[in-house]
């Protein structure tokens, strides 16, 4: 008797192939950058200014989570964290430029070069750097051995879990050429119970590793405070009942109100409200004089 695969369980359509090939006619809102092979596909030298780090970033949740570091650790007084903040493009493919690819292999933003150190420091992976600037300022960090462990485990908990946040739901709910329902309820599912992951810990702790905001928070609030804002995805907020999640909501708002975050999410932004786009960051004054509201048009590099 043939053992049966799993996909004789599925209707009729698609007929997986014995070996994958790259269509890349495929569709989606990402087609066209997308593809399965790594490195340069042009020559692209990265901008180097005045301040020791440099970041490469756009404001998704991966590259807020980096500049609200970097704003906090501002606001804590250490005068070392002034950084300069480059934009991406990632539609137009920035990320392959051969300068981007030395910085991240990986060709995924944020990426952040420290050059203060003897020989500049690349730094990748959102939680890599957030991780990386705590440990160089002794900030966000707990020192205590029991707190700073529960910070990482929330840490790797939203490495771990933001793909199915984002490249899974919101890719199939907001950004798939056509809805799957089985896609979209795996995916929905999976995201509800994050969120009650979320909702059952912090109705106990103000924070996510306990009364002391830290790394763990800037990692999650990005997003899963966006999410429970109903600033992601389109309506998704609706479709997942975020308002129910309440423990959620009073964190999420609690962090909303951070000077920091306030300034940090708007950094390497390219869409919405242009009082709350600003597009690269060189100086602290930015924020006052060069929002995209307040620029000339022909003053702007995007």
């Amino acid at each position: 008797m043939t053992e049966k695969s799993p996909a004789d369980n599925f209707p009729a359509g698609y007929e997986v192939p014995k070996v994958w090939t790259w269509d890349k006619a495929n569709g989606g809102a990402f087609a066209n950058i997308n593809r399965p092979i790594a490195g340069p596909t042009h020559d692209k030298v990265l901008p180097v200014g005045k301040h020791p780090l440099q970041l490469y970033s756009l404001a998704t949740p991966n590259g807020v989570k980096v500049t609200i570091m970097l704003e906090e650790l501002l606001a804590a007084g250490h005068a070392g964290a002034e950084y300069d903040a480059w934009l991406i493009r990632i539609g137009d493919g920035d990320q392959f430029g051969s300068g981007f690819v030395d910085v991240n292999p990986n060709s995924k933003i944020p990426a952040l070069m420290d050059r203060s150190t003897p020989e500049p420091t690349r730094v990748f992976e959102s939680g890599s750097i957030l991780l990386y600037l705590a440990d160089k300022f002794g900030a966000f960090l707990p020192k205590d051995h029991k707190a700073r462990t529960e910070t990482m485990n929330w840490l790797f908990w939203q490495m771990a879990s933001a793909p199915y946040l984002g490249g899974g739901f919101g890719h199939f709910y907001a950004y798939a050429p056509m809805h799957i329902q089985y896609a979209i309820d795996r995916f929905a599912m999976e995201v509800k119970r994050q969120l009650d992951v979320l909702d059952r810990h912090l109705a106990d702790n103000r924070y996510m590793a306990g009364s002391d905001y830290s790394i763990a928070d800037i990692a999650i609030w990005p997003w899963y405070g966006n999410l429970a804002q109903g600033k992601q995805y389109g309506e998704s907020g609706t479709f997942l009942d975020v308002q129910s999640y309440k423990h959620v909501q009073r964190w999420t708002a609690e962090i909303a109100d951070r000077p920091a975050v306030k300034r940090g999410r708007i950094v390497n932004r390219m869409m919405g409200d242009p009082s709350e786009q600003l597009h690269e960051r060189h100086d602290a004054s930015d924020f006052e004089t060069k929002t995209q509201d307040k620029i000339a048009p022909d003053q702007t590099k995007a």
